[in-house]
């Protein structure tokens, strides 16, 4: 086991496999197998996992059973669900569900937020504010994801400053962390550097999370650069599943295993197994049908350097 880092304390992972990951994908898992797929994942170590969307299913069928997951899944004391809400109604139903832990989302351009959520930014800050103070009274924790912080489909290049401002606002309003999303995966290094340094120096780096998608293959590379720059929190998706439905050409998240081999090399322990997370990948590949990403993954199995026979025997 790799030792901590004295600099590890505020290192936070969430696995966002079960709603970002899943929310792309042509085949509809049911609820158990997603219930056997957020216990798999915090058997291999997740601290934090979002289970998944309380949006309507004509928008998202794949997040059309959230309410049954959530009060389906075993909770183990320690781990923080959460669920993203995309409205008042999203609240409603997590609150319902028992769920104490939300995300809201929004977008740094105009065109994107219009497509994703049928809103402009200003609309999307004003039900947040009221969201905020409805989660406040109830004790409850939000965040937000801060969509197409590095590049926008549709409008192209994305003025940090634009997302600098947003992410105060947001902050101001109560949310705990802002989450950075490279949500076409256009990002590269310097941008990455750039945008994460600006962010910890005025934010801190307890309110700055990072969520890289890898469509041109950089994803891992943008997470080295964040981790070496001070981000402490990253979101990942087991497998590198997932996508944007409301975001042509966008690709996969970074896989989670790809993060915590990236982690273990750099000297930090991130407090996971990295075999049960290639054999979750192996069971999602197998049982749905799911294309696995991870360059973790695929290594494992090229260099037969997990055994076959141990997949199956393994229990999460």
């Amino acid at each position: 086991m790799n030792q901590q880092r004295e600099d590890d304390v505020s290192l936070r992972l969430t696995e966002v496999g079960p709603r970002d990951g899943l929310q792309n994908e042509r085949h509809l898992l049911g609820v158990g197998d997603k219930v056997d797929l957020i216990d798999r994942l915090v058997a291999a170590g997740a601290r934090e996992v979002e289970i998944g969307s309380f949006v309507h299913p004509r928008w998202v069928p794949q997040m059309t059973n959230t309410d049954e997951v959530a009060a389906r899944i075993r909770r183990k004391e320690g781990v923080l669900y959460w669920g993203l809400i995309p409205n008042m109604r999203g609240l409603e139903r997590a609150m319902d569900a028992g769920l104490s832990h939300v995300a809201v989302v929004m977008s740094a351009s105009e065109s994107h937020n219009l497509k994703n959520i049928n809103r402009t930014r200003e609309q999307s800050l004003k039900e947040i504010r009221e969201i905020s103070k409805i989660i406040r009274s109830k004790g409850m924790v939000l965040r937000s994801y801060i969509s197409t912080a590095f590049g926008c489909p549709y409008e192209g290049e994305i003025d940090f400053s634009v997302v600098m401002e947003l992410a105060e606002r947001l902050l101001d309003l109560g949310v705990e962390g802002v989450s950075l999303g490279d949500t076409i995966g256009v990002g590269n290094p310097l941008l990455i550097r750039e945008g994460c340094l600006r962010a910890l120096d005025h934010f801190g780096v307890e309110k700055v999370i990072l969520h890289l998608h890898d469509t041109q293959g950089l994803a891992l590379a943008n997470a080295l650069v964040a981790v070496e720059c001070g981000i402490r929190r990253l979101d990942s998706s087991i497998g590198g599943m997932g996508g944007c439905p409301y975001a042509p050409g966008a690709s996969g998240n970074v896989g989670s295993e790809d993060v915590i081999n990236l982690l273990h090399a750099l000297g930090f322990d991130a407090g996971y197994d990295l075999d049960r997370l290639v054999q979750i990948s192996h069971w999602l590949e197998e049982s749905f049908d799911i294309a696995i990403s991870s360059k973790y993954y695929r290594y494992a199995y090229a260099n037969a350097c997990f055994n076959a026979s141990a997949i199956h025997s393994k229990a999460p």
